[in-house]
């Protein structure tokens, strides 16, 4: 497994698998990443300071990914992780808390001192992973994410 930023040519496939893993959760289109125009033009999208966006490769095909960027229309010292999805077979593998970690380190270097979340409540696994790498839960949403179906909402201080 190789852990890289991403690059513009990944833009379709790293589309494909965050609707694609949304889809196999049960997750709805609408409230979700799903309808994130942003999802089609990741590089572009992270093509910017204080942010990131890292894929995960198996033999040379992306199996997922993971990013960080200041949380919308929040204050410039909270990031958002975000779009954190993987292909069936590329869970279980710790991939999950390696991508965690090195995106809370960008966050460090980027000058962040907190790092929010959203997800959905039947995603008891990912809350499980965000709970042991430092993430707790908060009673609201923060910024204006436009994910109004994640309601659980999680920081984390860095």
């Amino acid at each position: 497994m190789v852990i890289r930023k991403i690059e513009q040519k990944d833009n379709a496939v790293v589309g494909k698998i965050v609707r694609n893993v949304l889809l196999e959760l049960g997750a709805p289109k609408v409230g979700t990443a799903y309808a994130d125009p942003s999802v089609d033009f990741m590089f572009e999208t992270y093509a910017k300071e204080r942010a990131i966006y890292f894929v995960v490769e198996n033999n040379g095909e992306i199996v997922g990914g993971a990013g960080i960027q200041q949380l919308d229309n929040g204050e410039a010292t909270i990031c958002e992780l975000q779009k954190m999805y993987f292909l069936h077979e590329a869970r279980g593998l710790g991939l999950g808390a390696k991508m965690i970690s090195l995106c809370l380190e960008k966050a460090k270097e980027f000058g962040f001192k907190q790092c929010y979340l959203e997800t959905m409540p039947f995603m008891v696994d990912a809350q499980k992973l965000y709970n042991k790498t430092g993430f707790y839960n908060i009673n609201g949403s923060m910024g204006n994410t436009g994910h109004s179906y994640c309601s659980v909402w999680m920081l984390k201080d860095l």
